[in-house]
């Protein structure tokens, strides 16, 4: 049987890293063609020795030049960006992984989508800004894709072979964050140690306090509509601080399916590269207790005041994604940089997206990668405007 073909988009990332732990395991029914990454080149460069990989992208000019030298005598090609993409594929390879963080996601995600016959999207800001652009892709060249989050790839687990138009309702589950319990008087005293301390989940600085504010379920609510094509008024969030419940779907004929996995992003990893193969992942046997104790509660407005942004999104696909997007980014930036406080960042965002500057964004439409790059260094860049005038920056 041949070697499946795969390709990991920021494989030096905690994605990337769990994705090739999995591959290790059977590690001859695999070829890894690419690895890529931004500047971590020792991280990538070990990683093409150990999986014998022939083709690098690094995006930051010194670690490129850096791991150039490195690679001389070696047998591998290390090119600077995911223009040269049709010299590394002569052929549709089986899988690809898109794990790369931000906006700067978003063009390798829709260059490789023509490339493969399968693509995992991790990145949440190509699914919420350019879903338009990826979707189009996607049909055009008939590449199957599978969402990576675990809520996201849970309900596409649980609507699969399903008509969209039989689902009622569907739920996303939130832990709460680190300040479930945190009283409210005491929220002007966060300070980043706090922020950053998730009690059911390890990640990386920016998701952490993203989910501290509960803006990445604002996030994973505009992602699901655009997947699934489901209205947002179809959607819902709850509060689950157990973190095993990752989805939820009702069926108008009164069913519901419940999709629970352990906490842990190696489960919905695992099934999308093993998608339609019987293959045995290990995992904790069935929590009775844990079953027992599940508290789903409603969001509560007051501790996460971000979640009213919901009533500012316009019901279709449009460039005000992106300014939401782009607008808290720069503000979680600010934060970790000890410019404001941790309830600035709900506080501020909601006053930006109000602005007269960006409401006309909610009737454009994404034509292009261009476009909406060029809307996120705007949108950053009023924003740090803004702050500056208010004495923050």
């Amino acid at each position: 049987m041949p070697k499946r073909k795969i390709a990991i988009l920021g494989s030096t990332g905690s994605i990337g890293k769990t994705l090739l732990k999995i591959v290790e395991k059977e590690k001859r029914k695999f070829h890894i063609v690419l690895l890529s990454a931004d500047k971590n080149h020792n991280d990538l460069l070990k990683q093409a020795k150990k999986f014998n990989v022939k083709n690098l992208i690094i995006t930051d000019n010194n670690s490129f030049k850096i791991l150039k030298d490195k690679t001389k005598k070696l047998k591998i090609s290390v090119y600077n960006n995911y223009e040269k993409l049709d010299k590394i594929f002569h052929n549709k390879i089986d899988y690809a992984m898109s794990s790369i963080t931000g906006i700067d996601g978003l063009y390798p995600t829709v260059k490789i989508i023509r490339f493969t016959k399968k693509i995992a999207i991790a990145n949440k800001e190509s699914l919420i800004c350019g879903w338009a652009i990826i979707n189009r892709e996607l049909v055009k060249n008939k590449t199957e894709f599978i969402p990576v989050d675990s809520e996201h790839f849970s309900l596409w687990f649980g609507i699969k072979g399903n008509n969209k138009s039989n689902i009622e309702r569907i739920y996303i589950t939130a832990s709460g964050g680190p300040f479930y319990k945190l009283p409210l008087k005491n929220f002007k005293n966060i300070n980043i140690k706090n922020a950053l301390n998730h009690p059911n989940w390890k990640m990386g600085k920016k998701i952490s306090i993203d989910s501290a504010t509960m803006i990445n379920k604002i996030y994973e609510v505009i992602e699901a509509k655009n997947i699934f094509g489901i209205p947002y008024k179809k959607i819902q969030i709850l509060v689950h601080p157990k973190s095993y419940i990752h989805g939820m779907i009702k069926f108008k004929n009164g069913l519901i399916k419940i999709i629970a996995h352990d906490t842990t992003m190696k489960i919905p990893i695992f099934n999308t590269i093993y998608s339609n193969i019987d293959k045995k992942i290990r995992s904790n046997k069935l929590n009775i207790n844990l079953l027992n104790d599940l508290k789903l509660s409603q969001v509560d407005n007051k501790r996460y005041p971000i979640i009213k942004l919901l009533n500012h999104l316009p019901k279709e696909h449009t460039m005000f994604d992106t300014v939401v997007v782009s607008a808290n980014d720069i503000l979680v930036e600010l934060f970790l940089k000890k410019k404001i406080k941790f309830i600035d960042i709900e506080k501020k965002l909601l006053h930006i997206i109000k602005s007269k500057v960006f409401l006309k964004y909610k009737n454009i439409y994404p034509r292009n990668i261009k476009d909406i790059i060029k809307l996120n260094k705007y949108v950053r860049l009023k924003v740090l405007e803004n702050m500056y005038k208010s004495g923050h920056v």
